[in-house]
């Protein structure tokens, strides 16, 4: 949490991205939206079909100002679809989605002018310094003069680049592209942010230091979406997270919520070699042990107490294939989405 008195949460009211000073600059508040509304983002029962594949299956959730909200999933599970929508890149064929109470496709310029994109990729000009990057981007905004300016000072002072700002940014390290990328996407103060898997590939330092810019970004009042695939991510940063696979969203709440729902019961995961057709009658006299995955190369089990159970249930697994490997799980979030998915997050 960073205060109105420290030195990045100066900068951040500078950009509007102040709670209080939102709309200060004709962006974070657009015409038609309800100023005092709390609820900044709202999707109600999106589908999307790319031919076949159901890429989006009745998704719906809602962000409040000064949120960040986590959409928790696998590649493919829907995550950058949701992303695409929400900013106008990707047409929905059912279901809403509305940015301050604007509705995404019926009023698409008025909803993109309160939103801020951080894609996965790095979208920026390599030839061109950071500060030329930032004011050209800037320009699309619709700024410029000294307001521009000076909102590129604050926006490299914001992901601490100002030392570095008028060196190609093809001398940049994969940590700072990826922190101008985000300022690139904060530039003209919007109220809804929404970042797409913005620590791919990065080291664990720099990773911390994305995640605090993501907190004080949402401390200054703005409404974030953030998308991953890191557990450790979602449970350090997000007030709320919705668990996606399959382009469905399988549980959402607060991280309490989603760790009381994985209850107290415990994943082991056995690999190797087995007969699936044969799990079901041999685990079926075992006591209160839930088959959760059984295929030919790894079984999913969820039980109550490892400790107390494994013996006998190794026993049982021995008889229906050959163990090679064994991992128990405690409960976690982690465990929850093994039991909604049937497959661990990096599958």
């Amino acid at each position: 949490m960073y205060s109105k008195t420290s030195g990045r949460g100066r900068v951040l009211e500078r950009l509007g991205l102040d709670a209080g000073t939102a709309g200060a600059y004709g962006h974070a508040n657009p015409r038609g939206a309800n100023p005092v509304a709390s609820t900044a983002i709202e999707v109600s029962n999106l589908r999307k079909k790319f031919g076949d594949l159901e890429a989006l299956r009745g998704i719906s959730f809602a962000v409040k100002a000064g949120e960040i909200y986590g959409l928790l999933g696998p590649n493919g599970a829907g995550k950058s679809t949701t992303i695409g929508v929400l900013c106008g890149l990707v047409i929905p064929d059912a279901g809403t989605a509305r940015l301050n109470g604007l509705d995404v496709v019926q009023n698409a310029v008025e909803a993109r002018r309160s939103l801020g994109v951080v894609p996965q990729e790095v979208a920026l000009y390599t030839e061109l310094s950071a500060r030329d990057n930032l004011t050209f981007f800037g320009r699309l905004y619709g700024l410029g003069g000294r307001d521009l300016s000076k909102r590129v000072d604050d926006a490299l002072a914001l992901v601490s680049l100002s030392g570095r700002a008028k060196e190609p940014i093809e001398r940049y390290s994969g940590g700072m592209l990826r922190r101008l990328n985000i300022a690139a996407g904060v530039l003209h103060g919007p109220s809804v942010i929404l970042l797409d898997e913005p620590t791919v590939g990065l080291d664990p330092q720099t990773r911390a230091s994305i995640l605090d810019l993501v907190r004080a970004i949402a401390a200054g009042g703005a409404a974030v979406v953030y998308t991953t695939h890191y557990l450790d991510e979602a449970e350090r940063l997000c007030q709320r997270v919705g668990i996606i696979d399959h382009g469905a969203i399988l549980a959402e709440g607060t991280l309490a919520e989603l760790r009381r729902a994985a209850g107290e019961r415990e994943i082991v995961a056995l690999r190797g070699i087995f007969r699936p057709d044969q799990v079901p009658a041999a685990f079926a006299r075992a006591e209160d042990v839930q088959i959760i995955k059984a295929n030919e190369e790894e079984l999913l089990l969820s039980l109550r107490s490892a400790e107390r159970q494994l013996s006998s249930l190794l026993s049982l697994a021995a008889g229906v294939g050959e163990i090679r490997e064994v991992a128990v799980k405690q409960p976690s979030l982690e465990n929850l989405f093994i039991k909604l998915t049937g497959r661990e997050l990096r599958e």
